[in-house]
């Protein structure tokens, strides 16, 4: 059985002034997810600046959302890491708080043959009995899981069950369904191809999009599922302006700003990333008012 079917959020990870953690701002836009039919959230994933917490706060965040969502909707943790064995602690301490499944990154800065990356998942897989998502994005690692690796996986570790790819390359997404043949689950990882990836046998979405507009997402997802391709496709396209500039900045700098120019208080980015050049500001007010998004009169 699926982990989730439809549109989940690659949810934010609001901080204070100071730069801790805004607990409190976290459980209001949990409780915005749910109640505009967001179908999982996944945490302390790239979105959720998990590279910039530290362990102990990782675990916190995690478990923080496992109690405010209280099996509402999946919570799906992000446990990856470029050590194998920093991934198998986090990935056994949020299974221990409660996670519904595991999303775990390729490993970055030291990479990995695929030889390395079939033991790195293997050896992570078998310390817990969770689901797992592979998150493939070799724009941000600079290591990308072939589809044949995928699939190999995917048959011989039983409970690595779906993947998140956001390669941006649809020939390569292509492909792995071809080889798949339905033994893994996909999820699109780019918000600009979620119907592209619905159409090669996709079940849904980890949506950068979904934090500011999680209703629209989910229904691009729900109604493809439902087999109304050209309403779903509709969707799809008039959200592109909007996706451009979300990502026309590293992610999250972009989609954090979104939400403070709605007033949902996500504050500011951890270091090394930054506030938003101001261009690009009203570039992305420009695409959340052509969307449809309304902002406070003084955003």
């Amino acid at each position: 059985m699926a982990i989730f079917k439809g549109a989940g959020v690659a949810i934010v990870t609001p901080m204070k002034e100071n730069g801790e953690v805004n607990y409190e701002k976290l459980g209001e836009l949990l409780e915005f997810q749910i109640a505009n039919g967001t179908d999982a959230v996944i945490i302390c994933g790239t979105t959720g600046e998990s590279s910039t917490l530290t362990h102990e706060e990782h675990l916190d965040v995690i478990q923080y959302a496992i109690e405010k969502v209280a099996k509402r909707i999946p919570v799906i943790a992000g446990t990856g890491s470029n050590c194998t064995e920093t991934a198998v602690y986090l990935s056994q301490e949020a299974e221990k708080r409660g996670a519904d499944a595991l999303l775990l990154v390729t490993p970055y800065y030291n990479k990995a043959t695929q030889k390395g990356l079939i033991r790195h998942y293997t050896t992570i897989a078998n310390s817990v009995k969770l689901p797992i998502i592979l998150y493939n994005v070799p724009s941000r690692t600079g290591c990308n899981i072939e589809p044949a690796t995928a699939v190999y996986l995917a048959k011989h570790v039983e409970n690595i069950v779906a993947i998140k790819e956001a390669s941006g390359n649809i020939a390569q997404v292509a492909k792995l369904m071809s080889l798949a043949k339905g033994c893994i689950d996909l999820y699109s990882g780019e918000d600009g191809q979620v119907v592209p990836a619905l159409s090669l046998g996709g079940i849904g979405v980890i949506s950068v999009l979904s934090n500011i507009a999680p209703r629209e997402t989910h229904d691009m997802v729900s109604l493809y599922l439902e087999g109304k391709v050209k309403e779903s496709c509709e969707m799809q396209l008039r959200a592109i302006p909007l996706v451009d500039a979300l990502f026309c900045e590293v992610n999250p700098i972009p989609v954090k700003t979104a939400l403070n120019l709605m007033g949902m208080g996500a504050g500011a980015m951890r270091g090394p990333l930054c506030e938003m050049e101001e261009a690009h500001v009203e570039q992305l007010k420009k695409a959340m008012t052509d969307f449809g998004i309304k902002l406070p009169k003084e955003a």
